[in-house]
């Protein structure tokens, strides 16, 4: 991603089970708990997230986005979720939102717009987006921003 203009702007990539349980707890997790891609994050950039799947290891076709806030202060922290497995995350305010299916954005984002293979990119886990479609999101979304670097 070298070259790429820093937007301040993210989309994140779980099943939507995850991003719920993400939700519940004001966390993040991306890449299956690795911390290299939670540190390329600052605090009060925002953050979205896209759900191929409703379910983990499914192909039940949610495509939607499912979740978005901005990314609170502090550095990616260790979570001992049981089992053996002790994952990254990072703390974020969750914006009261709806989740909104991807299919009506396609062209309208710029990640996306006469892409033929528009959902490869989204395999990285995260990836930086433009504000503009950032917006487009966060308005399909019923999104109610807040700023929450104040709090």
């Amino acid at each position: 991603m070298s070259g790429t203009k820093r937007t301040g702007a993210w989309i994140a990539v779980a099943s939507a089970e995850h991003v719920r349980r993400g939700r519940a707890g004001g966390f993040m997790q991306v890449c299956h708990g690795k911390a290299t891609p939670l540190r390329r994050i600052q605090a009060g950039d925002r953050v979205v997230y896209y759900s191929p799947t409703d379910r983990f290891g499914t192909a039940d076709g949610l495509k939607s986005f499912t979740a978005i806030g901005t990314v609170l202060p502090g550095q990616p922290y260790r979570f001992d979720m049981g089992g053996g497995f002790i994952p990254f995350r990072r703390d974020v305010s969750w914006w009261p939102a709806a989740e909104a299916p991807i299919q009506p954005l396609l062209h309208r984002l710029e990640l996306t717009a006469g892409v033929r293979n528009w959902g490869y990119p989204f395999r990285f886990g995260l990836l930086p987006v433009s504000l503009r479609d950032f917006d487009l999101i966060a308005e399909a979304m019923r999104a109610a921003v807040r700023d929450m670097m104040a709090a």
